[in-house]
């Protein structure tokens, strides 16, 4: 049974637009629901950036059964550890359970807003699994005192805890980041159906474990429209998680993407309005060992006619074609 779930992308629409759109994906009959967590976004076209925890506790509130998710919150700099500790905490007793803490190590992008320089990525793996521990300590209960290599926890607790703690996730893109996600996540999220790293994440760990899939794309009934926008709002999606990582503005992916055209995104991310395109962008992810797959709709604009189309058409078309995860709306 294949799960498919919405994308709330921070980059590309405002704060209480973003609630509005996870309420009307709760209707539409999505399984479950993520969020972007940025301080900037990719590209100067996307145009927005609202603070993730704010609008997960607006949409805990406005919802009553979709499951949410940080996909992905970086705990290493703009966090402290301790401090997303107990946003999680607070978010799971809002939802009344249906939170997932989605983990990784982060972009220049975001992270550099602080200062301190961009640690190399060894160091950031580092950092991360420090990071972890402290989290999970803190979700343990008790007072939590803490000096390591990077972090310093002072007698910190969390006063309200749920009963049951968020899950962990780790995001991974390679054979260090499926380590790290083997022996500290309780599930794996990834942005490319690339088996190997279910095979590492496995080898290393985490055989059994949920592994949470994520895949833009481009509805619009006019096929042209959508390359466009998918174009002027994703074509940094293309460059790979080693690039991405490192750049530290929009204005740096604006250059390392000045050359893909509207033929090399259309080419990777499905855009129009037939399902079977969609359909067939799916199937990767579900082939490689992924339960979950959280769908981006590209365009902040495009939400409502994307939603309305999905309960119609794509999501009976994804579940005919790979499993009912769950109910649509009538």
């Amino acid at each position: 049974m294949v799960q498919i779930g919405y994308t709330m992308m921070t980059e590309q629409a405002g704060p209480r637009d973003l609630v509005d759109h996870v309420v009307r994906a709760e209707e539409t009959g999505f399984d479950f629901s993520v969020i972007s967590d940025h301080y900037f976004p990719w590209l100067r076209s996307q145009g927005h950036s609202p603070y993730a925890w704010s609008v997960l506790g607006a949409a805990a509130h406005a919802t009553s059964r979709i499951p949410l998710m940080t996909y992905v919150t970086c705990p290493i700099l703009r966090y402290h550890p301790a401090i997303v500790a107990q946003q999680a905490a607070t978010v799971q007793l809002l939802s009344q359970g249906r939170f997932r803490l989605g983990l990784g190590a982060g972009e220049n992008l975001n992270e550099h807003v602080v200062g301190g320089g961009w640690p190399p990525v060894d160091v950031r793996h580092e950092m991360l699994e420090e990071a972890v521990g402290i989290i999970r300590a803190l979700f343990e209960g008790g007072h939590v005192t803490h000096h390591g290599p990077h972090y310093d926890v002072d007698s910190a607790r969390l006063w309200d805890l749920p009963d049951q703690p968020p899950p962990i996730g780790i995001a991974v893109s390679g054979d260090q980041s499926c380590q790290l996600a083997g022996h500290l996540a309780d599930l794996l999220i990834a942005t490319e159906p690339e088996p190997g790293l279910l095979e590492a994440f496995d080898r290393h760990g985490g055989s059994g474990k949920p592994r949470v899939g994520q895949l833009p794309v481009c509805y619009d009934p006019d096929r042209d429209t959508a390359v466009k926008r998918a174009h002027s709002q994703f074509r940094w999606f293309g460059l790979g998680w080693k690039v991405n990582a490192e750049l530290p503005h929009p204005d740096s992916f604006e250059s390392a993407t000045r050359f893909v055209d509207e033929d090399d995104v259309a080419a990777s991310i499905p855009c129009g309005d037939d399902p079977d395109a969609f359909v067939e962008a799916v199937r990767p992810y579900v082939e490689a060992g992924f339960g979950e797959i959280a769908l981006v709709q590209i365009g902040g604009d495009a939400q409502a006619e994307y939603l309305d189309w999905s309960a119609k058409t794509l999501l009976p078309a994804l579940r005919e074609a790979f499993g009912k995860g769950g109910e649509t709306a009538p």
